[in-house]
């Protein structure tokens, strides 16, 4: 018998790794000798380096980087199995985590230190690189990842200009001659689970910019200054990255990347699954088993389960999902390439209690769920 555990991490609990060697301790209780293939996943979002190198036998790069406040914080990334390929998370760098909720300002913080993070990951000689966007701080444009890979921003008195949110609406001239040849050629392939514009009422701004501290006011003057950073880069390198689907994730990062490499923006789960190629892991598989630490409506839009289930089913294989809890209309997820939802939590206690012991009711439910599958046949 042959069983591929595909899951998502378990958020504060499990890695994606971790859930894998969990199950599979459940299942060898009852199937000593099955073929289990361990393939942690993640959609493009936290946790996506660590399943990437957990499944392609890779390795974490930890170094110190310039934080969306100019404070030097702990970031990482990613070097895969291949050695050519880099994954980089934009928020270990620039994510919100790094800003006291109370000195958040989007006019104020920078991406410059993810830009920091792709030229170390050039530096140790990544050729293609996998830049998932999501959990920033910023709304710069991506302009202060630029910044620190050689792009110069003038203002219109030929002064540079600060790469943040607030130096948008000074930017009229952009100078890209200095711009990493390395970042320029290599593939860039852009992990974007949105479809938000760069500018306007669905825009970056509009949409991200509260949760990252922008009020009422700061939104009209940011997304001024993002939509003159899209005309300067139309009008200077021919790139519309203004009405382009993506563009606005991250604070618009897609669109610097978009207007600045010839990357390619698509969903997180698609990226991973190519990545680690689940679809020829899957075959001739009798059973996959997914998961993730909550499984409700929105497991259907995106999400690990979801993309691996669809995989399983372009060969007709059964798929079983894993939860630490589920939510409302988890049952959407039937509609979708999944046959059985089944919950780890044995009874009542606090989440505390539910981290804690996460390993242990991780393998009794895949026991359970191996005893049950046994006498079905």
């Amino acid at each position: 018998m042959k069983i591929v555990i595909a899951p998502d991490s378990f958020k504060e609990s499990l890695t994606a790794k971790e859930v894998c060697h969990a199950i599979e301790n459940g299942l060898r209780r009852v199937w000593q000798e099955a073929e289990i293939l361990h393939v942690p996943v993640a959609d493009g979002g936290e946790g996506t380096v660590q399943s990437l190198v957990d499944a392609t036998q890779g390795k974490i790069i930890e170094l110190t980087a310039t934080g969306p406040l100019k404070k030097q914080v702990d970031a990482f990334y990613g070097i895969l199995g291949d050695g050519k390929t880099a994954a980089i998370e934009m928020a270990a760098a620039s994510g919100l985590h790094h800003v006291d909720h109370a000195l958040r300002d989007p006019k104020l913080t920078s991406s410059y230190g993810t830009g920091e993070v792709i030229l170390h990951a050039l530096d140790n000689g990544a050729t293609k690189l996998i830049i998932g966007l999501g959990g920033s701080a910023t709304n710069d444009g991506g302009t202060g990842m630029l910044d620190a890979l050689g792009v110069k921003f003038f203002d219109k008195e030929g002064q540079r200009i600060e790469p943040n949110g607030a130096g948008l609406s000074e930017i009229a001239t952009i100078d890209n001659s200095g711009l990493d040849s390395r970042f320029v050629n290599c593939e860039v392939l852009v992990a974007c689970d949105v479809d938000n514009p760069l500018c306007g009422e669905h825009g970056a701004t509009a949409t991200f910019g509260p949760q990252k501290g922008a009020t009422e006011q700061d939104i009209e003057f940011l997304d001024a200054g993002m939509r003159n950073f899209g005309e300067k880069v139309q009008q200077q390198f021919g790139k519309d990255i203004i009405n382009v689907a993506g563009a606005g994730a991250a604070g618009g990062m897609g669109g610097a990347l978009l207007g600045f490499t010839s990357a390619e923006l698509k969903p997180g789960i698609d990226i991973v699954i190519e990545t680690v190629e689940l679809g020829s892991q899957v075959l001739g598989a009798d059973l996959v088993i997914t998961g993730e630490g909550r499984i409700d409506w929105q497991t259907v839009h995106g999400k690990t389960p979801m993309g691996v289930a669809q995989e399983a089913k372009k060969t007709n294989i059964p798929v079983i999902a894993m939860a630490g809890c589920v939510g409302k209309d988890y049952q959407a997820v039937y509609d979708y390439g999944i046959d059985a939802v089944f919950v780890a939590i044995p009874r009542a206690f606090d989440l505390a209690t539910a981290f804690a012991e996460a390993e242990a009711n991780l393998a009794n439910l895949a026991e359970n769920v191996a005893r049950t599958w046994k006498i079905s046949k």
